[in-house]
């Protein structure tokens, strides 16, 4: 099960409290706020985003992970285009097919400017989402989307640099599955993280806002 907006159960609350305690990004079940703290003097300038806007955070800064094809992959190498990133795993029966889905409509929405948005899809279930689970999924959806996946402890470290929340909640015959934080994070053409967006949020809103972010000038 993931993080839905709508949900109260006890799980939930006690994980959003964690984070916010610790000065987290909120959990989909929460408001989430814009940190103060760890703003950059160099940030992109303010605008109005229907998604919520973390510019200048101290965080969600770097990646290192390995593709599908065993090849490292690091936000670097996105740059110039937007990046659309969700952490989340292959048998998640909602929020993130869903989600990504969501941004493959987007793509087709914004027509040649979709060429210009990089989805990256990030598991949280290293154990179970190998590269031949990930490819496939992920293909099926948008074969331009890049599939990510780490160690135990690779994955780790990379949700905690995002301040990502994941729990694995076992369950029948040996089963489990993820909590996990319901959102995705967007960068703008030059690298910097300017976006949290809230599951749910709509594909129009999101074409909105990545709309705005292509369309912004670069800064010098």
């Amino acid at each position: 099960m993931t993080f839905l907006p709508s949900l109260g159960t006890s799980r939930l609350r006690t994980a959003a409290c964690l984070l916010a305690a610790t000065a987290l990004l909120s959990l989909s079940a929460c408001k989430p706020a814009a940190p103060g703290a760890g703003s950059s003097a160099s940030a992109p300038a303010a605008a109005h985003f229907n998604a919520v806007d973390i510019t200048g955070a101290d965080y969600a800064r770097q990646l290192s992970l390995k593709d599908v094809d065993g090849k490292v992959r690091t936000l670097a190498e996105f740059k110039g285009k937007v990046v659309f990133l969700f952490f989340g795993y292959t048998q998640c029966p909602d929020v993130c097919p869903t989600t990504m889905a969501d941004l493959s409509a987007v793509r087709k929405k914004l027509g040649a400017d979709g060429e210009r948005v990089q989805g990256v899809f990030v598991t949280v279930d290293p154990e179970r989402d190998t590269p031949a689970v990930l490819k496939p999924y992920l293909a099926a959806m948008d074969p331009s989307f890049v599939g990510l996946h780490g160690s135990l402890a690779e994955t780790e470290a990379a949700a905690k640099e995002f301040k990502v929340f994941y729990q694995k909640v076992e369950g029948r015959d040996k089963g489990y599955t993820i909590d996990h934080t319901a959102g995705a994070f967007v960068f703008d053409p030059e690298g910097h993280v300017r976006l949290f967006v809230r599951y749910g949020l709509g594909g129009d809103a999101i074409t909105a806002d990545i709309k705005a972010l292509l369309a912004a000038p670069a800064s010098r």
